[in-house]
């Protein structure tokens, strides 16, 4: 579920649209949640499909660590890619705010750790990668934990709409990790590393990369 406070806006021909900030979102916020209305099909699923109905998963749909694709039933599917994103993922089942997003602001997503299929190539933001891998997890984990790592006490200090999506057991262990009684988990947890023999999407474009 997307954060209350944000509505779809089109950006242009070639991005599509991506998400907006209504009013300020703090830093540390839960900006995303997954929800139990989100839909979850496995590989084989997909396959079966139609190709009307495949493309959409190709389109909007991520892959959690069993490799299994993720459809988001609101517009948090419309999340876009930046390089610089203001959101990040964590290793929990939501996104946190790593930074205060103004009113007016996208939200955008770091694309490089939701299993990706198929390598992209990023609009231009004057950064050092211009490609998102489906191999990124791995290679930029430690970054992205420290990031989060920084942000996690203002989780707990911040008006948060959707904290009741977050489990009794995830939001102790968060507690225990921030009280630094427990290391916190990794966002590395959510890798999903592609059989050789997978199912295959087209390559995809940066039109075509809303998604959560």
């Amino acid at each position: 579920m997307i954060h209350p406070d944000t509505e779809l806006r089109y950006i242009d021909e070639e991005i599509g649209y991506g998400v907006f900030a209504t009013r300020k979102i703090p830093k540390g916020t839960i900006a995303w949640a997954r929800d139990r209305f989100d839909l979850e099909f496995r590989p084989e699923e997909v396959s079966r499909m139609d190709p009307i109905h495949a493309s959409l998963i190709s389109k909007f749909a991520y892959r959690n660590r069993d490799g299994h694709f993720i459809l988001c039933w609101d517009f948090g599917r419309y999340f876009n890619h930046s390089f610089n994103s203001n959101c990040l993922s964590t290793g929990y089942d939501f996104e946190l705010a790593t930074r205060d997003i103004e009113e007016g602001e996208e939200l955008t997503d770091d694309y490089g750790y939701l299993n990706l299929q198929t390598p992209f190539k990023a609009r231009e933001e004057n950064t050092g990668r211009k490609y998102v891998y489906p191999d990124d997890l791995p290679r930029y984990y430690k970054k992205w934990d420290a990031v989060i790592e920084a942000c996690l006490p203002l989780m707990l200090k911040v008006k948060q709409p959707l904290l009741p999506l977050i489990s009794s057991s995830d939001l102790n262990e968060i507690k225990e990790t921030i009280e630094g009684r427990r290391e916190m988990r990794s966002i590395l947890t959510h890798y999903y590393k592609e059989p050789e023999k997978a199912l295959s999407f087209n390559s995809i474009s940066l039109r075509d990369t809303n998604t959560v």
